[in-house]
């Protein structure tokens, strides 16, 4: 028997869990599934009989380290911060260890210790970053295939909300996603390559800077640069290209409205505001707009300072938003940051009924010869409801799809591996094909 923990019983764990559990009985695994919140990893088990719900403390050593040495692979969900130091538990009790979460550099560190200790540490391995590896790697190497060189690439991918889900929403989005994650979203400053020149934006500009992209059915977007691109150049054996860029993707009209609060400072995460428990939502914009409040109001204040039309897109919606209501913002104290989350997520919120949907897409430009030729590939699922979302799917069952191969001995990669070989994503793919998940190609 094979004995699997998963770390985290967050909302992206559902399927995750759900696959782990509905294999159980036929791979011979116990599942066990821990959480800060006992009550949480308890809804995520239900009522499976090959597994078990516990509370999580990774602020106690012992019990860490016990839980650990009692399994065969550790799934961390949890915060990504907290992934190298389950990773170091893992590498002192010769555990294999996985998550979804990009790599840090505290866990490439670890790369040559897990190698001697023949565990595999996987990072990356869930939507983006994840089915973005695994779709771009099978690509890059059919194309290697037939001689071709790469000399473009790239790729978008963003969690919005179906059509049909709150057609009043002007910005077409709700958080699928760690909300927190959305509202710190961007800063640092993006590095990406175009037209064989390194271009480097900062958080300011981030959302000015914005690149058109068209899914064929599925219509019009746009998307933003993402962190560091130019480290993916190595990772895809891309040296050599003249175009590298990924990035966030969403629905026109959102970045612009969104570069409103980056420009304010609204998203600032690293000091606590004062008097927020007698905040309103009106009072948190105007605390970051220079002057005494007027009779006109914090909206026109707002107008005047960033040279807005009051009629502009913009305007309109951050009004459906309720940012210039009088209503209690409704917390104690927190950073900026932590009260537009708290602010957006009284309209951000999945209901009922609401579904997801996820969209991604990639653009190579290559060459066989002297010969020119593109491919562009898109992925778009739609969730289910507002528990059972695309986003949980599609970042949880290639985990799960690469926990059943790395039980299985199927994995012969070790040390700490981005999911970027045939041995993972022909596997990998061929079975989210099976979940309706695949790429659709144009060439």
């Amino acid at each position: 028997m094979k004995s699997i923990l998963v770390l985290g019983a967050g909302r992206s764990s559902t399927h995750l869990i759900k696959y782990l559990l509905d294999n159980a009985a036929s791979n011979d695994w116990k599942v066990t599934i821990g959480d800060m919140s006992l009550q949480n990893a308890q809804e995520k088990l239900g009522s499976a009989s090959r597994g078990s719900a516990i509370a999580i403390d990774l602020n106690n050593e012992k019990e860490t380290a016990r839980l650990v040495s009692n399994a065969d692979i550790v799934i961390s969900l949890l915060p990504a911060a907290l992934h190298p130091q389950v990773a170091k538990y893992c590498l002192g009790e010769g555990k294999h260890f996985l998550t979804a979460s990009y790599v840090s550099d505290d866990l490439k560190s670890f790369d040559s210790d897990a190698k001697k200790k023949g565990l595999i540490l996987l990072n990356e391995c869930g939507l983006d970053p994840g089915i973005d590896h695994l779709s771009a790697m099978k690509i890059i190497d059919e194309i290697r295939g037939v001689g071709g060189i790469v000399t473009s690439f790239e790729s978008f991918t963003g969690g919005l909300i179906a059509p049909e889900t709150d057609p009043e929403n002007p910005w077409r989005y709700k958080f699928t996603w760690n909300p927190r994650n959305v509202v710190t979203a961007g800063q640092g400053t993006a590095k990406y390559l175009e037209d064989g020149r390194y271009k480097y934006i900062p958080y300011q500009q981030i959302f000015r800077r914005l690149t058109p992209v068209n899914v064929p059915g599925y219509g019009d977007f746009e998307g933003y640069a993402n962190r560091d691109s130019l480290k993916y150049i190595a990772t895809y054996g891309l040296e050599g290209v003249t175009t590298m860029v990924r990035g966030t993707l969403r629905n026109k009209g959102f970045c612009r409205a969104w570069n409103v609060f980056v420009q304010l400072g609204c998203c600032d995460d690293t000091y606590e505001m004062e008097n927020v428990s007698s905040m309103t939502h009106a009072g948190f914009l105007d605390a970051f707009l220079p002057g005494p409040s007027t009779a006109d109001g914090v909206e026109r204040k707002l107008c005047s300072h960033l040279g807005l039309d009051e009629k502009c897109e913009e305007i309109t919606m951050l009004r459906w938003s309720g940012l210039f209501d009088t209503t209690p913002v409704g917390l104690s104290s927190g950073t900026p940051a932590r009260i537009l989350e708290h602010i957006l997520n009284k309209k951000w919120s999945l209901s009922k009924g609401d579904r997801d949907l996820v969209v991604m897409w990639h653009r190579f430009r290559y060459r066989v010869g002297v010969e020119g030729r593109e491919i562009q590939a898109s992925l778009v699922v739609k969730g289910i409801d507002d528990k059972d979302t695309a986003m949980a799917q599609t970042v949880g069952l290639p985990l799960a799809i690469a926990t059943k191969l790395v039980a299985s001995g199927k994995i012969r990669a070790r040390g700490v591996v981005l999911p970027i070989t045939s041995e993972f994503y022909d596997p990998i793919l061929a079975e989210l094909s099976a979940y309706g998940i695949t790429m659709n190609e144009v060439r």
